[in-house]
């Protein structure tokens, strides 16, 4: 796995945690609105926004690098919309990372001869 794209999949990995907890920070806001007079949506929601909207750019940039097929794009995406999604796709990205790094290294190594 080139370096570029090693760094886009961690990028993504590293914003999917906190999107999935402000998504549930802000549900939880939402039902406390309704029920108490405590409203912290609109703090809590620009937050969650501003995560989405990184999250989003992350993940097309990913896709962009890994050329991943559509099924696996979706599904990183869909992830982010459902809650504690982004919990998911953090522990999907690390072991797609560790493969690809375990990948790498295999490729790099010299190939060693069998002898019988």
């Amino acid at each position: 796995m080139d370096p570029k794209t090693s760094a886009a999949l961690n990028r993504l990995r590293l914003v999917s945690s906190p999107e999935a907890v402000s998504f549930l920070l802000l549900l939880v806001c939402s039902v406390l609105k309704r029920t108490t007079d405590f409203n912290a949506v609109p703090v809590v929601g620009a937050v969650h926004g501003v995560l989405f909207i990184i999250y989003v750019l992350f993940w097309a940039d990913a896709w962009n690098r890994t050329k991943w097929p559509l099924g696996r794009a979706v599904l990183c995406f869909a992830l982010s919309v459902l809650p504690a999604g982004g919990f998911y796709a953090e522990k999907l990205l690390r072991e797609e990372i560790k493969s690809g790094a375990i990948a790498e290294r295999a490729r790099k190594e010299p190939q060693r001869e069998e002898s019988v």
